[in-house]
């Protein structure tokens, strides 16, 4: 064997050792709080597969799996648990989302957006990073974040390519605007629907907008200005280099004719359907956020009937199986926290740290969170979080969980899927990479700074939020049923509790 394979084998240990030990180490603190066996094996698991999305990125579902039949076989983990906790609302969700992302593509709305603003008159560098800015964020709410870096990096490579300029700082810049900007809706992050799908009662998609949308955006032009002036050499260099180019009278590249406005209505109709989904299934008497799980499926069943020579390609291509497995396993390990009810402990713990006072608990879940996020996969967090703010009653805790989860993606460069994707892209064109230092820099900033603005948000919303009791008797009504009776279908020990 070479040294590069001895080397190898060698971190693979020590990975390997530092996962067991940890999760070891985590069995023997359950085991000191005075949990039961299947507590402790709970947890264990759950820090394991945690751990291993940390150093064992490519072997993250073959670990999921494994752990999946760990807990079953030890009898922490029933099938019909894991069957109600894997959230195949969720993946389905996903699933029909990613089928019409792909049919988007095919019909060139990201080529018609990209070209839109390289044809955009007298661009200079500081309106092009403004555009890229505001441009990832809304793709990102109305997309996803992957689909919107994807597009906006290509983009950047093409203006950086034409202006020989260094890309990476417009790709940090794109990166976190559209973390940010996954924070505004349902459809930036899967962290969104998972949270709107398992908060009691669920949230709508109007809800994003009316609470979370506003704080996305004084987030983002706070996170602007941070950015213009943390990179404004570079920015100053754009400028030149476009100022020199329009005197050559040159552009930024090639443009086509792209027939845009099929897509384009298709995505308005898929916004507005969803937009819609509370209204609708008010009307129709359906359950909360039925329409809104359904809609994706349905649009992307027509869109495949449409075009029917590329549907199996949509399936089996555009849709990240991978990922979407690896959710699965996610989810249930973090159902089998709360099944064994070591989400109420660790709520009770959290509640017994920082008392029940708002002013407290949402700058502690925002800042909890989005430490977490930072280095662990986002919805590996709030999987196991979710249970623990649900328990801790306060609706504008919620709202603290989502945006901890996406601002904290911003702070290091492993921070969120956008994040690894971009980077990915940047090192296969230009065959170089950033530093983690170099990215923590800025990400250090730019994460206190926009959870600041989000914490100050939050607390000035949070008297005008409903309460959890308000909630429930809207949701009662909605669908019909005794606020009390909903209140149990939702298993909420204490209803009347704010």
């Amino acid at each position: 064997m070479d040294n590069a394979g001895k080397t190898e084998g060698t971190q693979t240990f020590i990975r390997t050792v530092f996962m067991l030990a940890v999760s070891f180490a985590v069995g023997l603190l359950t085991h000191h709080l005075g949990m039961d066996k299947r507590q402790m094996i709970s947890s264990s698991m759950f820090v394991m597969i945690v751990i291993a999305t940390l150093v064992f990125w490519q072997f993250r579902l073959a670990i999921a799996f494994i752990g999946i039949g760990i807990l079953m076989g030890t009898n922490v983990l029933t099938l019909p648990v894991f069957l109600r906790e894997c959230k195949l609302d969720v993946i389905l969700f996903l699933a029909g989302m990613m089928v019409i992302v792909g049919v988007l593509r095919d019909l060139g709305l990201f080529t018609w957006i990209i070209q839109g603003v390289i044809k955009t008159p007298r661009m200079t560098g500081r309106k092009f990073v403004i555009v890229i800015i505001f441009l990832s964020a809304g793709m990102a709410c109305t997309i996803d974040e992957v689909t919107s870096i994807v597009f906006i990096a290509t983009l950047i490579f093409q203006v950086c390519d034409t202006l020989k300029i260094r890309p990476m700082p417009f790709i940090i810049i794109a990166v976190m605007a559209t973390n940010i900007g996954s924070s505004g809706t349902m459809l930036g992050n899967p962290v969104g629907i998972l949270i709107g799908q398992n908060a009691i009662p669920p949230l709508s998609f109007m809800d994003f907008i009316i609470w979370s949308f506003p704080i996305m955006v004084i987030t983002l032009t706070s996170t602007m200005l941070v950015l213009l002036w943390w990179y404004r050499k570079d920015i100053n260099q754009l400028s030149e280099k476009l100022a020199a180019r329009r005197e050559m009278g040159l552009g930024l590249g090639p443009l086509v004719n792209i027939p845009y406005k099929r897509s384009l209505a298709i995505m308005i109709g898929m916004i507005s359907f969803i937009a819609l989904h509370h209204w609708l299934e008010k009307k129709l008497g359906l359950a909360p956020n039925t329409v809104l799980i359904v809609a994706p499926l349905v649009i992307a069943g027509f869109l495949m009937l449409w075009r029917h020579q590329r549907a199996r390609y949509y399936i089996e291509s555009n849709v990240d199986w991978w990922t979407l497995l690896f959710f699965m396993m996610l989810f249930a390990k973090a159902g089998t926290l709360q099944e064994t009810q070591v989400t109420e402990r660790v709520a009770e713990y959290f509640q017994q740290a920082f008392g029940n006072r708002l002013s407290v608990l949402i700058p502690a879940v925002i800042s909890t969170t989005a430490i977490g996020s930072a280095f662990v996969d986002n919805i590996v967090f709030v999987a196991a979080f979710m249970p623990v703010v649900n328990k801790l009653v306060y609706t504008p805790l919620v709202w603290a969980l989502l945006q901890g989860a996406c601002l904290g993606g911003n702070i290091t460069m492993i921070g969120s899927t956008a994040n690894i994707v971009a980077l990915g892209m940047t090192e296969k064109r230009y065959h170089s990479s950033i530093k983690f230092f170099e990215w923590l820099k800025v990400g250090l900033i730019v994460g206190t700074v926009s959870c600041l603005i989000s914490w100050m948000s939050l607390s000035f919303l949070a008297d005008y939020m409903p309460t959890r009791q308000q909630r429930l008797e809207q949701a009662a009504r909605h669908m019909k049923y005794n606020p009390a009776d909903l209140a149990e279908m939702y298993n909420i020990a204490e209803p009347n509790k704010p």
